[in-house]
């Protein structure tokens, strides 16, 4: 019964880790499709409803990839602190998206009575509220990718570099955000990380999807230590 129940854990493991292969190369396309590509309405709707989840199962995933090596708190933290970032960009792509294509409609139907002045103060305010949403989803997204980084370090399939690549990444994201807030880091004069944070997490898909083998391996050892354990006690 025990020797099931862990080839079961497996077969969820292997399948968490193709999951969020498969979802972090999604995202990797729908995001700069978002932002460089002219999308049709619903399409745009469709990719935005789709982004956040998307991440989440691309966080999860690779959670459990880390977690094959070695379970540690500083990926339940990561992935815990990914997960809130989904929410919170799904939250804020849909707000956006909202208010975008209501605006025009609206301000319209005002008629001329509102003068130009007050629409731009009606839309500066409303703008406010994005981009508190969008230093939300950022702070979140950049303290799960410091907390990633930290705990791929030590890992066989990933190390040193490209953990460290991924900690400053997000630290300087955080910073960026933190020392410019309302306003977005782009339009401030820094840099948008935003950018290097998908690249980030494109290679970390694509380096899980060459460790597949390695995964595998990982998984045969230790069903030789339960194994060789199990028999011992019997």
């Amino acid at each position: 019964m025990e020797k099931i129940s862990i080839d079961n854990e497996k077969t969820i493991n292997r399948a968490w880790i193709r999951i969020g292969i498969y979802a972090g190369l999604a995202v990797s396309v729908i995001y700069p499709l978002m932002i460089f590509a002219p999308l049709p309405k619903k399409l745009t709707i469709v990719l935005a409803s789709l982004f956040g989840p998307l991440l989440m199962l691309a966080s999860l995933g690779l959670y459990y990839f880390l977690k094959a090596h070695r379970k540690t708190v500083t990926g339940q933290l990561a992935v815990l602190s990914n997960i809130i970032a989904s929410a919170m960009v799904s939250l804020m792509l849909i707000v956006q998206l909202s208010v975008n294509l209501s605006m025009a409609g609206l301000m319209d139907s005002a008629g001329e009575g509102v003068s130009e002045a007050t629409r731009k103060w009606i839309w500066q305010v409303i703008d406010k509220v994005q981009l508190g949403m969008d230093v939300s989803w950022d702070i979140f997204i950049a303290i799960g990718t410091i907390l990633f980084g930290v705990a791929m370090m030590k890992h066989p399939r990933f190390g040193k570099i490209f953990g460290l690549i991924g900690f400053l990444i997000g630290h300087f994201l955080l910073i960026f955000n933190l020392s410019t807030f309302p306003t977005p880091p782009g339009d401030a004069g820094l840099i948008d990380l935003g950018p290097a944070v998908g690249l980030w997490y494109l290679a970390a898909a694509i380096l899980v999807l060459r460790s597949l083998k390695w995964f595998d391996q990982q998984l045969s050892a230790t069903g030789k230590i339960t194994d060789h354990l199990s028999g011992g006690e019997s």
